[in-house]
C-alpha cells in the first residue's frame, strides 16, 4: 500500500470514529477513559498537537469543537452527566495504568 492511500484509509478511520462519537453521546467520557484510556477530550488534544507539530494553529477548543460537533460547553450541558465516586475511582485506576 502506498502512503498517500494509508494516509486517506487513516484519515476516513479517524473520520469515523469522531461520527461514532458524535452519535454516542449516551457514552459519557469518563467510561471511555476506565474503558479504553482515551476519550473524546484526548483525541481533540492530539488533534490539536498535530496540527502544531505541522505549524498550523488549533488550539484545544477548536479540537474540542470539531471532535464534539459543538463547543464542548454545549455538549456537557446538553449530554455530559456528573460522575459517580466509582466512576471517578475507576478512572483514576485507569490513568495511573495509562500514565495520564
Amino acid at each position: 500500500m502506498d502512503d498517500q492511500t494509508r494516509i486517506e484509509l487513516e484519515a476516513a478511520a479517524f473520520r469515523s470514529l469522531v461520527e461514532h462519537f458524535r452519535k454516542r453521546t449516551d457514552v459519557q467520557n469518563i467510561d471511555l477513559m476506565t474503558l479504553s484510556g482515551f476519550c473524546r477530550n484526548c483525541l481533540s488534544r492530539w488533534y490539536s498537537e498535530a496540527a502544531d507539530e505541522r505549524g498550523l494553529k488549533i488550539d484545544y477548543e477548536e479540537a474540542r469543537k470539531i471532535v464534539y460537533g459543538m463547543p464542548f460547553s454545549e455538549f456537557k450541558k446538553k449530554h455530559q452527566k456528573e460522575a459517580t465516586a466509582e466512576q471517578l475511582a475507576a478512572m483514576k485506576e485507569a490513568q495511573a495504568k495509562s500514565g495520564h
